[in-house]
């Protein structure tokens, strides 16, 4: 009984801390960009899946994104949002809108994200190994496939 409580308590730390981590990302988004528009249409996100064209697919919540990558990526007026990194597996041969892939002849596997208010910003790489989010990385990084825009 001495272990339970304690236990009890570091399970709801972890999910409580898992579930915030993923909120600012969490529920519908409207495509905004003309990427967006073309390629993906809307994207939902729970904490375990993200859902593009009516297709899910798991994802894994790998880190918190740092100040100066969601700068050096996504180049905000403000950085008052939040983002993470995501570990995921788009094939290469999925199709979404306009019979369109997300990293062409590669996967995706992983995705980045930056929330701000109402709206999203995501970002797709290819790769084996977590992209690299300085400004230097980003101006010669074939792992990137593309930055998309959502609305609420």
């Amino acid at each position: 009984m001495r272990f339970r409580l304690p236990l009890v308590a570091t399970f709801a730390v972890v999910l409580t801390s898992t579930v915030c981590a993923t909120a600012q990302e969490a529920g519908p988004w409207r495509a905004a960009s003309t990427n967006a528009r073309a390629i993906t249409g809307d994207v939902f996100f729970s904490p375990l899946k993200v859902t593009i064209n009516f297709t899910s697919f798991t994802i894994a919540q790998i880190r918190l994104l740092k100040t100066e990558e969601v700068l050096a990526l996504f180049n905000p007026d403000n950085t008052t949002g939040g983002g993470n990194v995501f570990r995921v597996e788009i094939p290469s041969d999925k199709r979404f809108l306009h019979h369109n892939t997300l990293c062409g002849s590669e996967s995706a596997q992983w995705i980045v994200t930056y929330a701000q208010g109402r709206n999203l910003q995501v970002a797709f790489f290819s790769g084996a190994t977590p992209p690299i989010l300085t400004v230097d990385a980003l101006n010669d990084a074939p792992s990137l496939c593309g930055v998309f825009s959502y609305v609420r």
